[in-house]
């Protein structure tokens, strides 16, 4: 997920990724450097060789992850059912570059847009496989919710302004009664459960396909403990019909639950939307489509 925050902070290219590694990973310079076909936005990604990847954050919000990472990746790893990215090493700051960075083994497979899924209803519930596993490991200690994710696992209330100046602003073009009323029904969905591990970003980009199964989930920067319904948007950003409710069926999800999750697709969608509406006619669509999915998901009252 984007955060509505510059990216232009650093230039990341190639050329800065193999002096990193030349000066303090020897061991690696010799192998080629080639930016990742799905690269990423909060983090640039390239290939190192044909078995690592290099990932830079490309802002210091992003640059917080990194130990984040670096700590719980391998805790986490033993407990769940498909691969997460596995760390090898930590760059510092040098080259200009003003953080730190990481070193991550390859982990197979490609984004997971509809075209490449053989059975989204398989699909889904393979995915809250490996979400219930995540959140029935020890949160002893993990991270709360707070500026290292933006607050992903907290409480939606944290982007009411946000999502009302979103709505004012698509006033006319949306049907903000109906999005307004889905946004309070979210906030009054009051998280009430036991702090529980979540990733935070679930989405297509980040979830890996192959064999078109689903294979590895990866980008865990915006991960944490607390209330796992920020990991719902995916329901509404792929699922749909038979998927969404197989998905949901499998996670067991109360009423409550699943109206917070709603609420953190749409905060999401509103400010694409309002962001993009008169610039961007693919990301508008986009984000037009899942307000529409959203609404009609609460107007059914499911």
């Amino acid at each position: 997920m984007s955060n509505g925050i510059r990216h232009d902070e650093v230039d990341i290219d190639v050329s800065l990724v193999r002096r990193l590694v030349a000066a303090q990973f020897p061991q690696w310079a010799d192998l080629p450097v080639k930016p990742a076909e799905f690269g990423g936005w909060d983090n640039r990604t390239f290939h190192l060789g044909e078995h690592m990847t290099v990932r830079l954050p490309s802002g210091p919000w992003y640059a917080l992850q990194v130990e984040k990472e670096q700590r719980w990746l391998p805790r986490l790893a033993p407990h769940l059912p498909l691969p997460i990215p596995v760390p090898l090493a930590k760059g510092a700051p040098a080259e200009g570059y003003p953080w730190q960075w990481s070193v991550y083994r390859w982990l197979e497979g490609e984004p997971a847009t509809a075209e490449r899924i053989t059975d989204l209803r398989q699909f889904a519930m393979a995915l809250a496989e490996f979400l219930i596993a995540l959140q029935r490991i020890d949160p002893s200690g993990g991270p709360p919710p707070g500026r290292h994710n933006f607050f992903r696992g907290g409480p939606l209330a944290v982007y009411d302004d946000e999502t009302r100046q979103a709505m004012a602003a698509l006033d006319g073009r949306i049907d903000t009664d109906a999005a307004s009323a889905v946004w309070e029904a979210a906030l009054k969905a009051t998280w009430h459960g036991p702090p529980v591990w979540f990733h935070g970003d679930v989405a297509w980009g980040n979830l890996l396909v192959k064999g078109g199964h689903l294979s590895a989930v990866i980008d865990f920067g915006t991960s944490g403990v607390g209330d796992s319904s920020c990991d719902l948007a995916i329901a509404w950003t792929l699922f749909g019909g038979e998927s969404r409710e197989a998905f949901r069926a499998a996670l067991g999800l109360d009423g409550a639950t699943w109206a917070r999750g709603r609420g953190w697709t749409l905060w999401k969608a509103l400010i694409t939307l309002a962001e993009h509406i008169d610039t961007n006619p693919l990301k508008a669509g986009k984000a037009r489509r899942v307000i529409d999915e959203v609404l009609a998901d609460h107007e059914h009252g499911a």
